[in-house]
């Protein structure tokens, strides 16, 4: 089934909309405004296939907090929906077009507004691309942690909304982890606060992890103050492959046990291993059923943590054990991996999923896609960070495969039952949207799912902010 996002339209809203871009032409003459669906068809989509998005009535490109408040401002008092963007890699349909409503994209607001060494922040505007910031960061000795895999081009407000995750996550954590304060645009144009350059700071609410993850629901960011750590020594890199995806699941699991938190532990599985060595003749194993990629910065006990997980792979049953000669080595190795998904849309069209499960688990989780992709005789490739036990089934259809969508939805929901009854969640890091709206009160129940609505009625009650998203 794909899915749709449709706000009510008709004659009357269509004039309310033309009254509201000649309000938004009056307010504000500078800003740039796409209206011609030829120039705001790009803008519907994010990297989700198989939705359908709807119509929008023009994109925008603020400049400043001030072209958001005025924007926010209008909308509420023309009734029209607003989609917060930034550079759409988004992979769950939280940034796709509503019908009707205005998409608002952040990228121009895209300034490093300050590397503070002192206190070891950053305090940056939405639109700033994550490996920008990162590079930024290196240029002062410092290292921003989050690292998508695509943090060449995603924005830092994109990972705040969907709360990013990437592939130092298992041992710095995720965006939420990063953030200090933001700045909010509220649906009523409201400019909030929500903590500054303080490492402790506990009073009231904690606003800033509210807002975090609700993709643009609750308020529009505008500001973020985000952590920075001294940077760390240089990595050494492990590969390790294996004859099944699940003995590489059981040395992930024995590695947990161990109490190694690694950098970086990433896992490909075999289909996912030849994709990538075909599209990028890297010369990997492409005979394994697996493959795990284990990253360790502790400086001078890196080489003792990573003897420690070479044993867990051993003990697991792994076919061989390397280390990377050098940086260069270890670098195309880590680009190997974030080219997985990239990789495996060359192979048709792939639909990249997100589950998690507690580290544990991941062995029976690994054990129990497999079973789904031979249930449903569909290629299921699986890569994923499964040291925090993080994983992204991806389904890869043939191009021409007109049931692909309903197909993908009914070996979804079989591979979101078993993680459920691991104790997992069916989404991991890559946000609700609206491509896992339909399983939200599944997994939190209708008394959570309840406190969730009294929230976005009480921040949004009109209902303007990315509606469909999240909460039906």
């Amino acid at each position: 089934m794909s899915e749709t996002v449709v706000v009510p339209g008709g004659r009357a809203s269509q004039v309310a909309g033309q009254r509201f871009l000649a309000a938004i032409r009056d307010a504000l003459p500078a800003l740039r405004l796409l209206t011609d669906p030829g120039d705001t068809e790009s803008y519907r989509f994010d990297e989700t296939p198989y939705l359908e998005p709807g119509q929008p009535l023009g994109v925008c490109f603020p400049a400043s907090r001030a072209d958001v408040q005025a924007i926010v401002q209008l909308a509420a008092q023309h009734r029209v929906p607003l989609v917060p963007r930034g550079a759409g890699s988004g992979l769950s349909g939280g940034a796709i077009a509503v019908e009707g409503g205005l998409t608002v994209v952040m990228t121009r607001m895209d300034r490093i507004l300050e590397i503070d060494s002192e206190n070891l922040c950053a305090v940056v505007q939405p639109g700033v691309i994550n490996a920008d910031l990162g590079r930024a960061a290196a240029e002062q000795g410092l290292f921003y942690a989050p690292d998508p895999a695509s943090y060449e081009w995603c924005t830092i407000g994109g990972n705040l909304a969907e709360n990013s995750g990437g592939l130092r996550c298992v041992k710095y954590g995720v965006t939420r982890d990063a953030v200090l304060g933001l700045e909010v645009v509220l649906a009523d144009g409201t400019v909030i606060r929500t903590g500054g350059k303080n490492v402790k700071d506990v009073l009231g609410y904690d606003l800033s992890h509210l807002f975090i993850g609700s993709e643009g629901t609750l308020g529009i960011i505008t500001e973020a103050t985000l952590r920075l750590l001294p940077m760390p020594p240089p990595k050494l890199t492990l590969l390790a492959f294996f004859a099944t995806v699940r003995q590489a699941g059981q040395a992930v699991a024995d590695i947990t046990r161990q109490g190694v938190i690694p950098v970086t532990l990433e896992l490909m599985d075999g289909f996912t291993i030849r994709a990538v060595d075909a599209a990028l003749r890297l010369g990997l194993d492409s005979e394994s059923g697996a493959m795990l990629m284990v990253e360790s910065d502790a400086g001078g006990a890196a080489a003792a943590e990573l003897d420690l997980v070479a044993g867990a792979c051993e003990r697991a049953g792994a076919t061989s054990v390397t280390r990377a000669a050098d940086a260069q080595e270890a670098d195309w190795l880590r680009e190997a991996r974030r080219k997985a998904h990239w990789s495996l849309e060359q192979a048709g069209v792939a639909r990249m999923d997100d589950v998690g499960v507690p580290r544990s688990r991941v062995p029976e989780m690994l054990a129990a896609i497999e079973r789904v992709a031979g249930e449903h005789g569909m290629r299921i490739g699986v890569f994923g960070h499964a040291g925090d036990g993080n994983l992204h089934p991806t389904y890869v259809m043939d191009r021409d495969d007109p049931a692909a969508a309903t197909r993908i939805d009914a070996a979804r929901a079989d591979i979101y039952a078993a993680a459920l009854d691991l104790g997992g969640t069916v989404s991991g890091e890559h946000g609700t949207g609206v491509a896992k709206i339909g399983y939200l009160e599944l997994q939190r129940g209708p008394a959570a799912v309840a406190v969730m609505r009294a929230v976005k009625d009480a921040l949004d009650p009109l209902g303007i902010l990315n509606p469909g998203k999240v909460l039906r």
